[in-house]
């Protein structure tokens, strides 16, 4: 969609995800969408990184950002975390990134934690080692490419690599630099230590900036040179800052990935490494549980069912509550919670009376939600106090899914108004870096939903014991 010209100042949010790069241009007094567009990112688990500055470039353009001239007053960028990029002395990338859900590098996390212990990694970086963090990725390198990797002069994450292509710098946020497993967000500060023992080098790291600090000024080739480009951040942080979350607020996110967070005042510490204790984008804490597989599990589902997505949720509304007794563990792709790295999806409890379209497309819908409810149970044993869920990200759009959530969780749901939150986040942040001030836009909640009915209990339980018996966690 092309930008409309407008009197008032803008900021532009960009949401780098692992799909896609989306652009929005949002009035800076109002918090109102002016202009947004997208362009899309290659599927895989690694990616040349070159190609998301041709995804920004592509949404930048068809936003018609470069029109908007000086009304533009700052830029920020939130995107994926925890991605490998890698660069030479030259900025030029010497391997693929890998990405978050790039599992080969489990065998090295499990290492990392035999080596120091669950508490010190705790201590040290306030999350256990797992194969989404960027330091097991490294240690992968090493291991399997040190020709490579001794030709690496820069790391960084896909954020602070946009981050270099809009003004000439690398830079990150704590946020973003807290899911490296080489940064302590509690301290503030890398440790260059833990790099130098599983990489076997301190590559040049970006610098860390505070929430409200600019990265720079935007280069003049992206056609408004007065704007300053803001830290950037994490995903989920942005998510988290685009819907403006209070205490008591837990955020279910559903999309390639599920991530189920909240905002904290102080640090949450997990040793069993469920619980990742990332920062915010404001200068608190982001406790956060994630999981690998969540949208694409509905998706896979109508893929086996030879149906398009608006028909796997009709057949899906139209199942018993339960799904007829049926249970899939949806652990497609590995999974990160519980870790799980080369776990694969199970389907339990299929009689011939339950093997109907109806009963599988619930059952895809319940576990998506069931997986999710784990992360959430595991959220509340560290007394985050819970009031509500606001429930985002592309899978959301699903009736049966909305309809089942609060049931599934047992608390209550609200569905704000369907917004890209992460880049609306980042637009927050660069009016932040651009007037001082951190913007309250609002939000508007589009539906809620309270339990209905012991069907969820029901079904959490028949979930929890095929998880048992299957996989013994």
């Amino acid at each position: 969609m092309s930008a409309a010209l407008n009197a008032s100042p803008l900021v532009v949010g960009i949401d780098s995800s692992t799909q896609s790069c989306k652009v929005v241009a949002i009035d800076l007094a109002t918090g109102a969408q002016v202009a947004a567009a997208s362009a899309a990112h290659p599927d895989g688990t690694s990616i040349d990184p070159r190609l998301w500055s041709a995804a920004l470039e592509e949404a930048w353009d068809a936003a018609g950002i470069p029109a908007l001239g000086e009304q533009v007053a700052g830029v920020a960028v939130a995107a994926q975390q925890h991605g490998m990029v890698a660069v030479d002395e030259t900025n030029e990338p010497v391997h693929e990134a890998l990405l978050w859900n790039d599992v080969r590098s489990a065998e090295d996390a499990r290492r990392m934690v035999a080596a120091l212990g669950a508490e010190a990694w705790v201590d040290a970086v306030n999350v256990l080692p797992v194969a989404s963090f960027t330091l097991t990725k490294l240690a992968w390198l090493a291991r399997h490419e040190p020709e490579i990797a001794a030709r690496v002069k820069t790391v960084g994450l896909p954020h602070d690599w946009l981050n270099l292509q809009l003004t000439g710098e690398w830079s990150t946020d704590r946020s973003d630099a807290s899911g490296t497993a080489y940064f302590d967000p509690t301290a503030n500060q890398y440790r260059p230590e833990l790099l130098e023992q599983f990489f076997g080098a301190v590559p040049t790291l970006p610098r860390v900036l505070a929430p409200n600090e600019s990265a720079g000024q935007l280069d003049s080739r992206w056609g408004t040179s007065a704007a300053v480009v803001g830290a950037g951040m994490g995903d989920n942080a942005g998510a988290a800052l685009g819907l403006e979350i209070a205490p008591g607020e837990i955020v279910v996110s559903i999309g390639t990935s599920g991530t189920v967070f909240a905002v904290s005042d102080a640090p949450v510490h997990d040793t069993s490494g469920q619980l990742a204790g990332f920062a915010d984008a404001t200068g608190r804490h982001l406790p956060l549980l994630a999981t690998i597989n969540a949208a694409r599990v509905m998706a896979a589902g109508a893929a086996m069912l030879n149906v398009d997505l608006a028909e796997f949720d009709r057949l899906a509304l139209a199942a018993a509550p339960d799904a007829g007794g049926l249970t899939l563990l949806p652990y497609l792709d590995g999974e990160r919670t519980p870790n799980l790295p080369d776990a694969t999806g199970t389907l339990v409890g299929m009689t011939r009376a339950n093997m109907t379209p109806e009963n599988l497309a619930r059952a895809s819908v319940l576990a998506v939600l069931n997986s999710l409810a784990d992360a959430l149970a595991a959220l509340t044993t560290f007394s985050v106090p819970v009031q509500r869920v606001l429930l985002i990200g592309g899978g959301s759009k699903s009736r049966a899914l909305r309809e089942a959530a609060a049931t599934v969780f047992g608390v209550p749901v609200e569905v704000p108004e369907q917004r890209e939150y992460v880049a609306l986040g980042a637009a927050r942040q660069a009016a932040w870096a651009a007037t001082g001030e951190l913007p309250v836009w609002g939000r508007r909640i589009e539906e809620s939903f309270t339990p209905d009915g012991g069907w969820g209990t029901t079904v959490r339980e028949r979930y929890i014991a095929a998880r048992k018996a299957v996989y013994g966690v």
